[in-house]
């Protein structure tokens, strides 16, 4: 019988790479897409010798893929790499081609200025969904300021604290292990076991992306 855990995992196994949704669970040997690196479903892995059907062919069968659905897979990653319902993505394009310059580069820009993905990159958080749990349980003050909405957007100069009163959680009993083995981007520095600050944009190289952010604008811009 099907899990909750094994549901969320499934998003990684249908983009073909580790979203790190589920935090150090991905990492560890028992993960899905290391036991189970094919595509979910009832058929299994492809067999041995099959062939599948040229892209953008209309056979359906598992291996047949368009453009569109090329371009919607990569928008369903990005969606679950970093927790978004579709309205909200949808709202960070029409957003992000408001402005003069690369489309996905200010999308990718958003979605990394979030301050439940800077909790995440802090360490604060092991996976985007329990740090988006933690800044909804009014665990941090942002400039001094407390704030519990998640998708609250971060600037160059923001300072990202966890409040005084709820150091002794138990969340947070390991903290001090985690931020030894957690590297920072280059757009963040910590300034203290309980302080972050966003010293500039954020940048990813294409190498961390979760997507392919030009699939997924070609995908909105149909």
């Amino acid at each position: 019988m099907a899990t909750a855990f094994d549901s969320v995992c499934g998003r990684c196994r249908r983009s073909g790479e580790k979203l790190f949704i589920k935090g150090e669970k991905c990492s560890s040997p028992k993960c899905p897409m290391v036991r189970r690196a094919y595509t979910p479903g009832i058929h299994g892995p492809a067999k041995k010798g099959s062939s599948a059907p040229s892209s953008g062919g209309s056979s359906g069968g598992r291996g047949s893929t368009s453009d569109y659905g090329r371009q919607l897979k990569e928008k369903q990653a990005l969606r679950a790499a970093y927790g978004l319902r579709e309205r909200q993505l949808k709202k960070y394009y029409l957003e992000a081609i408001k402005k003069k310059g690369v489309t996905g580069d200010f999308l990718i820009q958003r979605l990394e200025s979030r301050l439940d993905n800077v909790v995440y990159r802090l360490g604060y958080g092991i996976s985007r969904q329990h740090a988006r749990q933690l800044v909804g349980h009014g665990m941090f003050a942002l400039n001094g300021r407390s704030v519990d909405i998640p998708s609250l957007a971060v600037k160059k100069g923001d300072v990202i604290t966890i409040k005084e009163t709820k150091r002794k959680k138990i969340v947070f009993n390991d903290l001090q292990e985690r931020l030894a083995n957690k590297s920072l981007p280059n757009w963040l520095e910590r300034t203290d076991t309980y302080s972050g600050k966003v010293v500039d944009t954020p940048i990813l190289e294409s190498h961390e992306l979760p997507a392919d952010v030009q699939a997924i604008v070609e995908f909105y811009s149909r």
